[in-house]
């Protein structure tokens, strides 16, 4: 189960950062932060799969290159706010996270209005 080491550093981490807080603060976010990309490394091969899969799908149903890009980029920002926003609210700036969620909603929002007018349009030619 590759989840196991994963679980296993982040509850180090997590017994680490408890006994850091309360004298070191700063190194405990610090300690947070590098937890957290160790282990978005540690997934990310995985992540370059399901992207290869989903191109092939795309592929076979002779999805525009562009769609498929445009919904990784999605995907990509929301897993990168979330991480980020996350990273704030342990160093207790839950004022910012929100801020980059809102960011994010909007970028989302940005890039998603190609793919709904692309569906819009794809629409109105099968409607008489």
């Amino acid at each position: 189960m590759e989840i196991m080491p994963v679980v296993g550093l982040a509850i180090v981490a997590a017994v680490m950062g408890i006994v850091l807080k309360q004298s070191k603060p700063e190194v405990a976010v610090l300690l947070s932060i590098t937890v957290g990309a160790v282990i978005f490394l540690a997934v990310l091969g995985k992540i370059g799969s399901v992207i290869d899969i989903l191109k092939q799908l795309a592929g076979r149903a002779q999805i525009s290159d562009i769609y498929l890009a445009t919904i990784l980029k999605i995907v990509a920002i929301a897993y990168i706010a979330d991480f980020g926003a996350q990273i704030c609210r342990d160093a207790g700036e839950s004022a910012v996270a929100s801020k980059i969620e809102f960011a994010a909603k909007i970028l989302v929002l940005v890039l998603a209005v190609p793919i709904v007018v692309a569906v819009l349009e794809a629409l109105l030619k099968l409607v008489p």
